[in-house]
């Protein structure tokens, strides 16, 4: 990071912003920032456009264009160097004349790796990386584990109330936390490509899944069911609205062909997976996930499903949201071997009120 200061760390939050603006809405592709300065003044902004195209890249140097000849441009991600349904981002840049690319991260993507930011210094321009890398990695979290383990980040959102309850006796469905979580919890669906639940959630809540903050309708993630015999009502709120917001259910390989035809007459989509006895196998899930584009997965299902994910290490970031409400007779949210698990493969990142109930965030070290 050479020849960086603080103007390359504010330019660089700023690009990290605007990156944010595509996250849930750019699958397969990473939702990236990039801003373009010349003699501290910016020139261009550009962020990933839904559905992961025009790169930030070619959308910053569209809007500077040609105020971008001698400039620098900050990125939240290296420039890709490869053809792939759009001509590579390192070519753009070194056409627009830009003299200098400081960039937060090198791009995992084998496809990358390196090549980009090597392009551009081959072009004689100056390249410094690693500027908000702690930061670029989060928000990148999703395109990073898809790259590299082949699955998508998992996100798991609990509500808790003061009595470590997250339902009432029944598995009956009970409001535990306030509005404010909800609209927060709205905003964590929009951000993600994917939700995904068990079809025991299904059966007891009867659950939407979108985002309904106005305004941001059209930001709901794809809901994914994990189904392994293909119970899921055709009646249920989830079917009913699979035009509108795609549904895709992930059964056993047993699963009877009847009930897969008539899910998939109601415009709902089927894949098949492995099972471990009774239950989908998860590893075989998240893998399918993310050979479908998906890089930001969000679990909203009840305890058993949490604590399966817990179980096989396979959660990277728990968001409990805690109440002070009682329930009383109900089902645990988080049992004994849960709660170690929660604790030995994640950290405390951080706690806050979210109005009368308080958000406790929990991250994956790596």
């Amino acid at each position: 990071m050479s020849g960086t200061s603080d103007a390359d760390a504010r330019f660089m939050a700023l690009a990290l912003t605007l990156g944010r603006r595509g996250l849930g809405c750019t699958w397969p592709n990473p939702a990236v920032g990039a801003v373009i300065v010349k003699d501290g003044v910016i020139v261009g902004r550009g962020w990933t456009q839904a559905g992961g195209r025009p790169h930030a890249e070619v959308e910053a140097l569209r809007r500077a264009g040609v105020s971008a000849r001698g400039a620098t441009m900050y990125v939240t991600l290296e420039p890709c160097s490869h053809f792939g349904k759009s001509p590579p981002c390192a070519d753009a840049v070194i056409g627009a004349g830009i003299a200098r690319v400081v960039s937060a991260l090198e791009d995992p993507n084998p496809e990358v790796a390196g090549a980009g930011h090597a392009r551009l210094r081959a072009a004689g321009i100056k390249v410094d990386v690693g500027v908000g890398a702690d930061e670029a990695r989060r928000d990148h979290a999703g395109h990073v584990r898809r790259m590299r383990e082949g699955r998508p980040q998992v996100m798991l959102k609990l509500a808790i109330s003061a009595d470590g309850k997250a339902a009432a006796a029944g598995r009956r469905p009970v409001a535990v936390t306030g509005e404010a979580v909800r609209d927060r919890v709205h905003l964590l669906r929009a951000q993600s490509d994917a939700i995904m639940i068990g079809i025991g959630t299904v059966l007891s809540d009867d659950p939407l899944l979108t985002c309904r903050l106005p305004g941001m309708e059209k930001r709901s993630p794809v809901r994914v069911v994990l189904d392994s015999k293909l119970g899921l009502p055709l009646d249920s709120r989830l079917v009913e609205t699979a035009r509108e917001t795609p549904v895709w259910v992930i059964a056993g390989p047993d699963a009877p062909p009847v009930a897969e035809e008539a899910l998939r007459g109601k415009g709902v989509e089927i894949f098949r997976v492995a099972t471990q006895g009774t239950q989908i196998d998860l590893g075989a899930a998240l893998k399918l996930l993310a050979g479908h584009g998906i890089t930001r997965l969000m679990v909203e299902g009840g305890p058993t499903l949490a604590a399966a994910l817990l179980a096989a290490d396979l959660v990277d970031e728990a968001i409990l949201f805690h109440s002070a409400k009682v329930v009383g007779q109900g089902v645990e949210a988080l049992d004994k071997a849960a709660k170690a698990a929660l604790t030995k493969h994640l950290k405390s990142a951080g706690d806050e009120a979210v109005g009368p109930d308080r958000q406790q965030i929990y991250r994956r070290g790596d």
